[in-house]
Parts: C-alpha cells; structure tokens; sequence
C-alpha cells in the first residue's frame, strides 16, 4: 500500500466513522420519543383490560348469586336477585 492511499484511508475513516456516529445519535434521540408513545399507549391498553377484567369479574360474581339459589330451588330468592340486577342496569 502506497503511503498516499495510507494517509487517504485515514482521513476519510474518521470522517466516516463521525459521519455514522452522528447518524447513530440521530436515530436514538428519534426513538425515545416513539418508545414513549409506545409506552403510553401500551399502559392505556393495560387500563382498559384491568376495567374490562374487573367488569368480568362482576358478572361472574352477579351470575354465581344467581345460580346457586335456582340450583338450590329458592325461586323467591333468585327472583329478587334478577330483579336487584336488573335495576342495577338502569
């Protein structure tokens, strides 16, 4: 190798390497404020499924209050039940 391709190599090698490090900082400083949004939306979500769990769990707990006195046979208490619920809609 030619003392002059040498010396070409080596200065064009740390303008690169500046070149792609400024590249490289430019990406990360984009991508913080994609990962926020990110991060935003993905604790919006988990809102909604924890809404939508404790929603489950209440109908689960209105649909056992039901079924235990019909398979018991108490109709009068199931009948109140169903009506308590009802009211509860409106």
């Amino acid at each position: 190798m030619s003392t002059t391709v040498g010396r070409v190599r080596r200065t064009i090698a740390p303008r690169t390497r500046l070149r792609q490090a400024r590249e490289a900082v430019d990406r990360l400083r984009d991508r913080p404020q994609g990962l926020r949004a990110r991060l935003r939306a993905v604790e919006d979500e988990v809102q909604e499924n924890r809404q939508l769990n404790r929603r489950i769990a209440e109908l689960t707990d209105v649909v056992t209050e039901l079924l235990l006195p019909i398979a018991q046979r108490d109709e009068t208490r199931a009948r109140t039940l169903l009506e308590e619920y009802r009211k509860d809609l409106v």
